[in-house]
């Protein structure tokens, strides 16, 4: 079956010219995005109940730009002044540029690590008498306590958001020829809203393992799968499933 119509269960790329975009006049096809799950900041006595003071740390921990938002605002709400000498352990480069939009960034200690969080241990090593703090979502992947763990250094978690299940009742009787996905809480958010969903013809991308696994355990029909070395992106995932489906 062709695919004209897709739903992205993440909200949609503010960047001009996204490879969505280009999808989208390429193959002359639908593409809505619909956030399946969002965030939720705790306040600054949750964070407290948590037995956190964040004048006892040195350096933070941030691996998406929630925890930026969030930290800066945990720290507002109790009143700290983050001071200069606080380092910064960015996952990512787009992390560490999400970072300008609290502190300059030429006068702040920002080590950056290339994308995944296991890039950033030799850093983690070098700084290992650092007091480092992790603000997250209550959600986290194994990777990151793991990796901590591991690496021996003093580290706290601290849960400043948490993952909220996004109300999607109004899609109800909306179909799409394929939906997408990139955690395994978006699988979650499906099945909590549509509890009856019988997957039938409609095709279910999927983005990471865990996302598969999730999927596989769902009883949902995995159609489209990325990254793969052939389809790294899951734009181009799609690109290739369209390409083939719709010349039938």
């Amino acid at each position: 079956m062709k695919v004209k119509t897709i739903l992205v269960s993440q909200p949609e790329p503010k960047m001009e010219n996204s490879p969505y975009s280009k999808l989208i006049d390429k193959e002359k096809i639908k593409v809505d995005f619909r956030p399946f799950i969002h965030v939720e900041g705790v306040d600054a006595k949750m964070v407290r109940q948590q037995k956190i003071d964040l004048k006892n740390f040195t350096a933070i921990i941030l691996t998406s730009r929630n925890a930026v938002d969030h930290f800066f605002r945990i720290a507002e709400e109790m009143r700290f002044k983050v001071p200069d000498s606080m380092k910064y352990f960015c996952q990512s480069e787009a992390v560490a540029y999400y970072l300008q939009k609290y502190v300059v960034y030429r006068k702040r200690k920002i080590y950056v690590g290339k994308m995944n969080f296991l890039d950033l241990s030799a850093l983690f090593k070098k700084y290992k008498d650092e007091k480092f703090l992790l603000p997250s979502s209550d959600v986290l992947k194994p990777i990151v306590p793991e990796t901590l763990d591991n690496l021996g250094i003093d580290w706290t978690r601290g849960i400043f958001y948490k993952t909220v299940i996004s109300d999607l009742s109004d899609l109800r009787n909306v179909y799409y020829d394929v939906l997408v996905f990139f955690s395994p809480s978006g699988i979650e958010s499906l099945l909590k809203n549509f509890p009856d969903f019988k997957q039938n013809d409609t095709r279910i991308a999927v983005f990471g393992n865990s996302t598969v696994k999730a999927a596989t355990e769902a009883g949902l029909r995995i159609d489209i799968q990325a990254p793969t070395p052939e389809t790294p992106s899951m734009t181009m995932a799609l690109q290739r499933y369209i390409t083939t489906v719709n010349k039938k």
